[in-house]
């Protein structure tokens, strides 16, 4: 199993900055993808960014410019750094990262965080 752990969340004024992580622990083979998805009050989740083990990056228009996805493959950790933040950006933030286990390293499997709440108000 693959268990994660999200942090830094939070309540900040618009235009401030917020940093999550997610840090992946567990029968992990390798990590292939991580990203950081979004649900707002009443809509949909969404995606924000994507980065892959490459390092390639992937940016939803809504954060373009204004977020920041990485990664750190030796703590199998993502972040999202979140700057110029907007009361729009208030949601439940989820990463996700796309996993080979040591048990079935042929496969790819897809894990969830819990969920931290950005909260963008003044």
């Amino acid at each position: 199993q693959v268990q994660l752990v999200e942090s830094g969340g939070g309540l900040m004024q618009p235009g401030g900055s917020l940093r999550l992580s997610c840090a992946a622990s567990g029968s992990i083979f390798r990590i292939d993808a991580m990203g950081w998805y979004r649900q707002g009050p009443g809509k949909q989740r969404e995606l924000v960014a994507t980065i892959t083990s490459g390092g390639q990056t992937n940016y939803a228009d809504s954060g373009q410019g204004r977020f920041t996805i990485s990664r750190d493959n030796a703590k199998n950790t993502v972040y999202l750094q979140m700057d110029s933040l907007r009361p729009e950006d208030t949601a439940v933030y989820y990463c996700q990262v796309r996993v080979r286990t040591v048990t079935a390293p042929s496969l790819l499997r897809d894990y969830w965080g819990q969920g931290t709440q950005v909260t963008v108000s003044s």
